[in-house]
């Protein structure tokens, strides 16, 4: 479903990607983790064609820039990292333009796109908030609506850019099992930009890491997270502590005292 070869991308006349190839079949799930900087939205953009690039790039059987755009919007669909403040929608209206690629161009949404609506916000869990402005909500609630939009387009493909940084301990596994089940009943391709490693480690079994616009590493939680990848991607030391009954690792940074001229050691 994403055939990437030799991508380059650059804003400005500055790299940003560097000979970067990543392919994932139907149905894989896929988490991006890399430092700030990394190019792990660039990546997510090259894919939807809203970067250009140069390489071969062919997603849902196609290249974005030759797709027609409603088609393509109805297979691609994208959950940002954040939403604007002042969407002046109520809840319904808002999930409601996941829809907006099956809209004939003059006529009003059939029952299977209400349908489609209601079900994205039933997986949710925002059906209950479907009056209400998005104006009035907090950043978890609107997180939430942003994924049932996508869902609303009932997409093969999904790319997420770190959709849990505004969800606490609870929805964040609300999401992350929603996802898994995504991927598994509906073969959805899931690709998700994660800054949490330990998350990443326990919901996803391939781990793509990106540094200074180069993949670095592709494989397992346990081929990838390991601590020298780790600390070459991140720039300082990492301890990954195995969790065996979670199949998955914590990872943490290590904070490295300092030592005073008489050889004391501060933080």
């Amino acid at each position: 479903m994403i055939h990437l070869e030799h991508i380059h991308a650059a804003y400005n006349g500055q790299p940003v990607l560097t000979d970067v190839s990543l392919h994932l079949a139907r149905g894989e799930c896929a988490a991006l983790v890399g430092p700030n900087g990394a190019g792990k939205s660039s990546l997510l953009r090259v894919i939807t064609g809203q970067l250009p690039s140069q390489g071969s790039r062919r997603i849902a059987g196609g290249d974005p820039a030759r797709c027609n755009a409603r088609e393509f919007a109805r297979r691609v669909a994208v959950v940002p990292q954040e939403l604007p403040q002042d969407i002046p929608f109520a809840a319904y209206e808002f999930v409601s333009l996941g829809r907006t690629a099956y809209l004939p161009r003059f006529g009003a949404p059939s029952k299977a796109d209400h349908d489609a609506v209601q079900e994205a916000m039933d997986v949710t869990g925002t059906w209950h908030l479907r009056r209400r402005a998005l104006t009035a909500m907090s950043g978890g609630e609107r997180q939430r609506l942003a994924i049932a939009v996508a869902l609303a387009a009932q997409p093969d493909i999904l790319l997420l850019d770190e959709p849990t940084s505004h969800l606490d301990l609870r929805h964040r596994v609300d999401l992350m099992a929603l996802l898994l089940r995504l991927n598994r009943d509906r073969k959805i391709t899931i690709l998700m930009v994660a800054h949490d490693l330990t998350l990443a480690s326990q919901f996803f079994s391939r781990i793509i890491l990106l540094s200074r616009g180069v993949k670095l590493a592709d494989g397992t939680p346990a081929e990838v997270l390991r601590p020298d990848l780790l600390e070459a991607a991140y720039g300082c030391p990492v301890n990954v502590i195995p969790l065996p009954d979670f199949a998955a690792s914590c990872v943490l940074p290590m904070l490295v005292p300092e030592q005073t001229e008489e050889g004391e050691r501060i933080l």
